[in-house]
């Protein structure tokens, strides 16, 4: 048995405050009676989630038992310990989230238990007249500022903020404070980690009608007070097709804009590659395999798999994840 075709992975949801239904409406995910869905976690391996295949002769395999068992087939040469070292998301705020900031991998690594930094980046798939994105810290913010405004419950203050359009990528490296602002629909990729910390939750009660907890030291000794406001990336152009949103030293993040009848090769390096439909339909075909594709469909396409190409149906935006 082998990892020789593409891999779809059932989708986690979670409901938080903050959520909505538009995860059903615009990326087709089998929501419930709730109205407070806010995330599909579409490719997980962590304590926190695992995804489970719904495909082929792995089904039923979770992908931490397949980072285990078939880890040559999974990340080629590459040689990459513990749990699969990406998570893939969907998010819809409804509301808005609380201010966070999330640890680098040293930082992340003192916690109990221990857990890998996150750093990550966001497409905005939709976006409502007014809603806002906050990400970074106002030029000059320092640490005591940012703490006086936290005691005071004013530290969207200290944030910078700007209104998105469908399309924006923003780029969140580990220490950057940040907030996803209410009408925003977004696809987020970031390294394998649940760790958050939380410094202000905009004065109001979770379900149970006290404040969400805040980690306001872990916060302020986490931030980063260098990087000063983050802007929306500017996409740099990639040959076949292909523009990158995003290269860091935790992945790679690209798009493709196929037209209705044409088609992009999906390139992977030698290594794994998530690709995630986030508008349209087309079809993900190669060696030995077809697998239809709509909006919200997500493949995780090991490295052992053979050459994949993607064919759109009508106008389609793929985005493709990878490690550098």
């Amino acid at each position: 048995m082998a990892l020789d075709y593409p891999l779809r992975l059932r989708p986690i949801l979670q409901e938080y405050l903050w959520g909505g239904r538009r995860l059903g409406s615009l990326l087709g995910k089998p929501l419930g009676e709730g109205e407070t869905y806010a995330e599909s976690w579409e490719v997980v391996d962590h304590p926190d989630g695992q995804s489970v295949v719904e495909n082929g002769p792995l089904a039923g395999k979770t992908l931490g038992e397949l980072a285990q068992e078939f880890p040559a087939d999974l990340y080629g040469k590459r040689a990459i310990p513990d749990r699969f070292p990406l998570l893939f998301k969907y998010l819809d705020a409804q509301k808005t989230l609380s201010v966070q900031v999330h640890p680098n991998d040293q930082q992340a690594s003192k916690q109990t238990p221990p857990d890998l930094g996150k750093t990550e980046a966001w497409l905005v798939i939709a976006a409502e007249p007014g809603s806002l994105i906050y990400s970074g810290l106002k030029a000059g913010v320092d640490r005591q500022q940012l703490a006086d405004a936290i005691q005071a419950g004013e530290s969207d203050r200290c944030l910078n903020a700007f209104e998105p359009a469908p399309g924006d990528c923003v780029f969140i490296p580990a220490g950057t404070v940040h907030a996803l602002g209410a009408g925003l629909v977004i696809a987020e990729i970031q390294q394998a980690s649940n760790t958050t910390f939380r410094l202000f939750d905009w004065n109001r009660v979770g379900k149970d009608g006290q404040p969400r907890p805040l980690h306001i030291e872990e916060s302020l000794t986490v931030s980063d007070y260098e990087r000063g406001p983050v802007g929306p990336q500017a996409p740099e152009p990639l040959s076949g097709g292909w523009e990158r949103l995003v290269a860091c030293d935790k992945f790679l993040f690209d798009r493709a804009s196929v037209g209705a009848g044409e088609g992009v090769a999906v390139d992977r390096a030698g290594g794994f590659a998530i690709v995630s439909l986030v508008s349209g339909a087309g079809e993900l075909h190669g060696e030995g395999f077809r697998e239809l594709m709509r909006a919200g469909t997500t493949l995780l396409l090991p490295a052992s798999c053979p050459a994949a190409s993607f064919e759109a149906d009508e106008a389609s935006q793929l985005i493709r994840m990878q490690l550098p």
